[in-house]
């Protein structure tokens, strides 16, 4: 169960996230990444963040890339959240396949 705190910062993150791949995905038509959800640890040091991509068949690629250059991702992050908060936590950035997931178990239920 997270804390008041835990899901404050994660929301933050998350803004905060969805705000720098909104700018870098400008460069790159015909690809979307929006982030889903962050979880983070109860001592605030280490963030998972889950990623929508479309399309969808090149996610693993981009979010390989993205885990690649998590450095100056976390660095954008840390000028961004510099006066919010004062250790900016490591990040880890995974597949959110929910989408993908629920659309598939409605074609099973269709047939």
């Amino acid at each position: 169960m997270e804390t008041t705190r835990q899901n404050k910062i994660s929301r933050l993150i998350q803004k905060e996230l969805s705000e720098i791949f909104l700018l870098q995905t400008k460069r790159m038509p015909g690809i979307l990444v929006s982030v889903s959800v962050v979880r983070i640890s109860p001592d605030l040091s280490y963030a998972k963040a889950y990623l929508s991509i479309f399309p969808s068949e090149r996610g693993e690629e981009i979010v390989k890339n993205i885990n690649n250059n998590m450095k100056a991702i976390r660095f954008e992050l840390g000028k961004r959240l510099r006066f919010q908060l004062r250790i900016i936590p490591e990040l880890k950035f995974f597949v959110d396949d929910s989408l993908d997931y629920a659309a598939h178990i409605d074609e099973l239920l269709k047939k």
